[in-house]
């Protein structure tokens, strides 16, 4: 079996955890009809012209979108093909699915038919092992490195105008949103190819015994009947949606129940294409992270590096949520120091990055880099993110012109 790099793979079983468990309505239908109606009326020759150009495209791109998944997918492992329909649960949830969408229920037994059982998605969902450090300057090393920010001063240069775009109507800035597609999937390069229906199958059914087995089998569950909706919204066949062995999708790694709600058609062709699309990666990610909490209105820095004393009263502010709740004024107080100044009543939470046996690196945060870690619960996730996004956004205006 062909795995993913380890990095990838931890990113995107963190994916799968995190955020993306707790899907809520989005908004991006309000934001399309809404650009729709403020943008400027183009006069009869050219509305004429351009409803053909764009008839064209959402052709061109159909007939692409047609043949891609009616091509058969090609995966990284080796199923087992067991007979979920005899598995009661399975025929429970069917009944239910059936049920609540409408779908044929004999269609869907006949689908179930067609799965199979990966038991390379129950070992990676398994934890890692206890006892090996955090190291902050490991896990940096393996994701801010010269072939990624090359891909992504490729795939910012070939969507500057899109992500540019992005960044006036959501307020995200472009490195951000460049830095997210970067981590998960080096811009598209490793979207997954595991059969979606398969992994989420099996993980909803023969999650492996943990303590949290029950809650994480409910949110596979949930993912699957995500899956079921979306294939069907999306007019394609759900046994050719590949992703990763956790069930994410695309070039930004949604879960299908995030596509459903923080989704973005931001290409205006009529379907959120996440795995072929990077207009509508480009806006699905933005719209996320607005959605969890992204402040416009805070242009500084996400993060400040910090000093900390040596009377460790400041401990109290680790571990606290993700999100800022502490004024700069009360961290100082603390023994909490940096070298910038930021105004004394902004809110930060005080960030701990691990390096092993190397002292532990301190930044203060704000509220946005915290949007981030909805994205995917981890600090070291969130720091890849800003720091990635930079050195691309440093690489590309170093680069020579074209």
């Amino acid at each position: 079996m062909k795995l993913l790099h380890p990095v990838l793979l931890a990113l995107a079983l963190c994916a799968g955890a995190g955020s993306c468990a707790a899907a809520k309505p989005a908004a991006s239908k309000a934001r399309t009809a809404h650009a729709k109606k403020t943008a400027p009326h183009p006069g009869p020759a050219a509305a004429r012209h351009g409803v053909k150009a764009r008839a064209h495209a959402k052709a061109t791109k159909a007939a692409a979108r047609h043949a891609y998944h009616h091509v058969e997918p090609k995966v990284d492992y080796e199923g087992q093909q067991v007979d979920f329909t005899q598995w009661s649960a399975v025929t429970a949830f069917a009944d239910e699915v059936a049920l609540r969408h409408g779908f044929v229920r004999t269609e869907l037994e006949a689908l179930f038919a067609q799965v199979h059982y990966v038991d390379s998605a129950v070992q990676l969902v398994k934890p890692a092992p206890p006892g090996k450090p955090k190291n902050w300057q490991a896990y940096r090393e393996l994701t801010i490195e010269p072939v990624r920010v090359g891909a992504g001063v490729k795939f910012w240069n070939e969507n500057a105008a899109t992500l540019a775009r992005a960044e006036a109507e959501y307020g995200v800035p472009a490195e951000i949103v460049a830095g997210i597609i970067g981590v998960e999937t080096v811009y598209g390069r490793n979207t997954g190819r595991f059969r979606v229906l398969d992994v989420l199958t099996t993980l909803a059914f023969a999650y492996p015994d943990t303590p949290n087995r029950a809650e994480r089998m409910a949110f596979f569950r949930d993912e699957l009947e995500n899956t079921l909706v979306l294939a069907r919204q999306n007019h394609v066949d759900p046994l050719t949606m590949l992703g990763s062995f956790a069930g994410a999708v695309g070039m930004p790694q949604f879960m299908p129940g995030s596509v459903l709600a923080y989704g973005v058609d931001y290409d205006h062709d009529g379907v959120i294409d996440l795995r072929n699309s990077a207009a509508d990666a480009i806006g699905s990610v933005a719209n996320f992270l607005v959605q969890h909490g992204w402040q416009r209105q805070e242009t500084g820095p996400l993060v400040y590096p910090a000093h900390v004393s040596p009377s460790r009263a400041w401990e109290r502010f680790l571990n606290q949520g993700l999100s800022a709740r502490f004024t700069a004024r009360a961290l100082n107080d603390a023994g909490v120091v940096t070298d910038a100044a930021p105004a004394p009543d902004l809110l930060f939470g005080l960030v701990d990055l691990q390096n092993g046996a190397d002292p532990t690196d301190y930044w203060l945060a704000n509220d946005n880099f915290f949007a981030i870690t909805q994205y995917n619960r981890s600090y070291f996730y969130a720091m890849a993110v800003i720091e990635l996004g930079h050195a691309v956004k440093v690489a590309r205006a170093e680069a020579p012109a074209a």
